[in-house]
């Protein structure tokens, strides 16, 4: 038997269930203690499950995807900030060489982003027409780890303001191939209408949902549509509508309408009863390791902090088919010196880091 890890204090295995201790053996997580005489290094703390960046792009940049060297720096600062557990919403790289790597956090995949022509960022998505979006739907669902990245509205420039990039026809068809691959399918989305249009095609999660409505909160309720907000990139969208003022004053207006709204609207919501989850979209335009900065966020938007820390813990894992603290799983956990359940803010000072059994930081 190796070196055994002992973790004292408030583990936090639910929002309702706290254990005094914990031990680390062979890299899995115990609540038996080991035998007598084994060498043990104890640590005390608040502790969590690593947390979940549920939405984010490894190996993109602004400027497109970037080499591995790159890619492994944007996955060292989301370990750095406790992001243990990464949901990759859309990269054009491929990064499956992480998960040979027992340093890195785990990431799922959603292969890359499938845009229509001339509708999203350049060199970011694969960029086509409605009757080709089944295929590329069925070729990212394989490639990704059991989800699928829409773009469901983007700048419309004969409008001059925000649109749904899909009819509404075409969109059935494409998420229903994916469910048959065993892939669920999220989108991003700004505007109002393509919230009413993926929803009713049977999408199963909305990225940034800005423009959630009371009818279309209650449809997501009522469906089971979880939403990412991503607040900590929503705060960005007074400097996307200063870039597009003159050209498209519109659509100006229409991101600042929607960056004042941000807060109520997660709120309504979360208390509608829609599932909240945190995510950065760190990669594309944010730098990575935010995680924390969204949680504090989300409690700013109304959710209690123990619901903030589930949407990036207990409840994100869940959703996403991870383990936590759990009997015998891989032993990936955060462990804070002040109790963050009193305040958020502690999650961005991470006293000790515990990567698949092992101390990292």
């Amino acid at each position: 038997m190796t070196a055994v890890l002992h973790v004292t204090g408030q583990v936090l295995v639910g929002p309702e269930e706290v254990r005094e201790q914990v031990w680390v053996v062979d890299g899995r997580v115990t609540y038996d203690p080991p035998p007598a005489g084994v060498e043990v290094e104890t640590v005390s703390g608040y502790v969590l499950p690593g947390l979940v960046d549920a939405h984010c792009h490894v190996g993109l940049e602004s400027t497109g995807g970037v080499p591995p060297e790159r890619a492994e720096e944007h996955a060292v600062a989301d370990r750095e900030a406790g992001a243990l557990l990464l949901r990759d919403a859309g990269s054009p790289v491929d990064t499956h060489w992480i998960d040979d790597r027992d340093d890195l956090p785990r990431i799922i995949r959603a292969g890359r982003h499938i845009a229509r022509t001339k509708r999203y960022i350049k060199n970011f998505a694969h960029e086509i027409e409605p009757e080709d979006l089944v295929a590329y739907v069925r070729q990212e669902a394989r490639r990704g780890d059991g989800w699928v990245k829409l773009v469901g509205d983007w700048i419309d420039r004969e409008t001059g303001d925000l649109a749904p990039c899909w009819p509404a026809e075409a969109l059935r068809p494409a998420i229903d191939a994916a469910h048959a691959e065993g892939a669920r399918v999220t989108a991003h989305c700004f505007g109002e209408q393509s919230l009413y249009d993926l929803a009713e095609a049977g999408i199963d999660c909305i990225e940034h949902a800005t423009g959630l409505q009371t009818e279309s909160v209650e449809l997501f309720a009522q469906r089971g549509i979880a939403i990412v907000p991503t607040l900590v990139n929503i705060a960005n969208f007074p400097k996307f509508a200063e870039a597009g003022q003159k050209k498209f004053p519109e659509y100006a207006g229409h991101m600042r309408r929607l960056h004042e709204s941000r807060y109520d609207v997660v709120g309504a919501a979360h208390d509608a009863g829609v599932q909240v989850f945190c995510g950065t979209d760190a990669g594309g335009q944010l730098p990575h390791g935010l995680v924390a900065d969204e949680v504090v966020e989300l409690g700013r938007a109304g959710l209690t902090r123990t619901e903030a820390l589930s949407a990036a813990t207990w409840g994100a894992r869940a959703w996403l088919g991870r383990p936590g603290l759990d009997e015998g799983e891989s032993a990936d956990l955060v462990v804070y010196q002040d109790d963050p359940r009193e305040d958020l803010r502690v999650l961005k000072d991470p006293a000790h880091i515990v990567l698949r059994g092992r101390i990292v930081q």
